[in-house]
């Protein structure tokens, strides 16, 4: 497990798992369906790109993302309300 704490981190993570894997810069793009530049931008430690690319990056990695020390919200508590008093 890696702790990340910033665009930079998580850029650098990226691009270890990539080289790790024999992967190319292209070859990755090609298989999270993102451009090549968006790799680029990635592992440099763009903090403005779309988490939905990112994850997808994380994806074709085989990777996931797991959140530590957040309360859980179970299905239950978001039907009462949501938490809003109403």
């Amino acid at each position: 497990m890696i702790s990340i704490r910033s665009t930079q981190q998580l850029g650098d993570a990226l691009r270890a798992a990539r080289k790790q894997l024999g992967l190319t810069q292209p070859q990755l793009a090609l298989a999270a369906g993102v451009g090549v530049r968006f790799i680029v931008d990635l592992e440099a430690g763009k903090p403005t790109l779309r988490l939905e690319n990112v994850l997808r990056v994380i994806d074709a990695l085989g990777g996931d993302i797991r959140l530590y020390g957040l309360l859980s919200v179970t299905t239950d508590d978001q039907g009462e309300g949501g938490g809003d008093g109403a």
